[in-house]
């Protein structure tokens, strides 16, 4: 039994992570390159490891002629005299197998057969490096923060560094060296070098795995987010919905006074997030998606993707939201191209009275269904009967 070698193995392989088996590949082929750098040629030579004992045998089929005089290539012929040596029986003609010393290999030969070994060696700890990470994109990982190199951040993940360029950075977030901080895995490359790691603090995703760590109702799939609109580093959008009727699914997100949802704040430094429930009917998915804001009523156009909303003169504000988000994140959450009107701008243009011109009676009396339209139509209330706070003007 080899005992160094196989300690050598079984130590690589438990720091480096590297198999066994590509251990002892590598060694056979530096011992062909050893083969070659001293013989000149490898092609009859064959190198086997035997991967319990790690004992290993290198040999050389050659072709026995009947003298020296017949011998056009050592390399490749034996005298019969010589290879009856070994194998009583050979004949002028046969292919023998022939036993080579390598520990008589010269030191440029052994050179090279350890610079083989190293460079494999090399090789798969990148691979190995590679696969580990490849498996974590689009999951987030913690790692520290090493340097800033330019506007960019190089975030330490263990054995490599992983680049948060200027681009995928929240505004207004700094780090310092040693700060512990979340990131999105978004793509992981090969390189000579090793894997180049890119991450995210600014991706939608990010939001969505802080949650199902935090959720256990995510992570069984009791509780699904249906979508995410995300503005990072002010606010969020997202909404979700139960496989359980008994389940709540936005409180199953916000917690037990909030500690759930606060906690994925904190990891976001204060971001705000809405959470919303998720509905089938898009009129009513609009309206919470507008949420904090009140609605008196949403047309929605499933053909054309559009929505027409209808919201007291005193939320037209805070529907739209400070320079227009609250609207642009429910647009997005939703993907409908929503127009939002105060209730006298609707009056004004018609566009009040086409929505419940089915509403009132005879004498012009507001009728309430109490119901939901199954064409994607939903009526809450009359102006008389909304009360809120005045949001701030656009």
């Amino acid at each position: 039994m080899n005992t160094e070698l196989k300690n050598a193995i079984e130590v690589l392989e438990k720091e480096k992570g590297i198999s066994k088996a590509t251990l002892l590949e590598s060694i056979e082929q530096s011992l062909l390159q050893a083969c070659k750098t001293n013989f000149g040629k490898n092609e009859n030579i064959n190198v086997s490891v035997d991967p319990d004992t790690c004992d290993f045998r290198v040999t050389a089929e050659k072709e026995v002629v009947e003298s020296e005089e017949d011998i056009v290539d050592p390399i490749l012929q034996v005298t019969v005299a010589e290879a009856r040596k070994d194998n009583p029986d050979a004949e002028p003609g046969d292919i023998i197998t022939v036993d080579i010393n390598s520990k008589s290999f010269g030191r440029i030969a052994t050179q090279n057969a350890k610079n083989v070994i190293l460079q494999r060696i090399r090789e798969e700890e990148r691979n190995v490096m590679f696969n580990q990470y490849n498996s974590k994109v689009r999951q987030i990982v913690s790692g520290v923060v090493q340097r800033q190199q330019g506007k960019a951040y190089m975030i330490n993940l263990g054995k490599v560094d992983a680049l948060l360029n200027e681009s995928e950075q929240v505004k207004g977030e700094h780090f310092k060296p040693n700060d512990r901080v979340k990131v999105y895995v978004t793509e992981v490359k090969n390189s000579s070098k090793g894997p180049k790691i890119m991450v995210s603090r600014h991706h939608p995703e990010l939001v969505r795995k802080l949650f199902e760590e935090e959720v256990a109702e995510l992570r069984d799939a009791t509780v699904e987010i249906r979508g995410i609109a995300r503005e990072a580093g002010s606010r969020t959008k997202m909404a979700v919905s139960s496989a359980n009727p008994d389940v709540d699914p936005v409180g199953a997100c916000v917690g037990m006074n909030g500690s759930r949802v606060n906690a994925v704040v904190a990891e976001l430094n204060g971001e705000k997030i809405d959470i919303i429930e998720w509905d089938e009917n898009p009129a009513i998915l609009i309206e919470n998606a507008l949420s904090p804001a009140k609605v008196i009523s949403v047309g929605a156009d499933p053909d054309e993707r559009a929505a027409k909303v209808i919201v007291p003169d005193y939320q037209l504000s805070l529907a739209i939201g400070k320079e227009g988000q609250n609207a642009r994140l429910a647009a997005r959450l939703t993907g409908y191209k929503i127009d939002i009107k105060s209730e006298t701008q609707a009056r004004e243009s018609g566009d009040f009275d086409d929505m419940f011109e089915e509403d009132y009676d005879e004498n012009g009396d507001f009728i309430d269904l109490d119901e939901d339209f199954e064409d994607g139509y939903t009526e809450e209330e009359t102006s008389e009967d909304v009360s809120g706070v005045q949001g701030d003007e656009e």
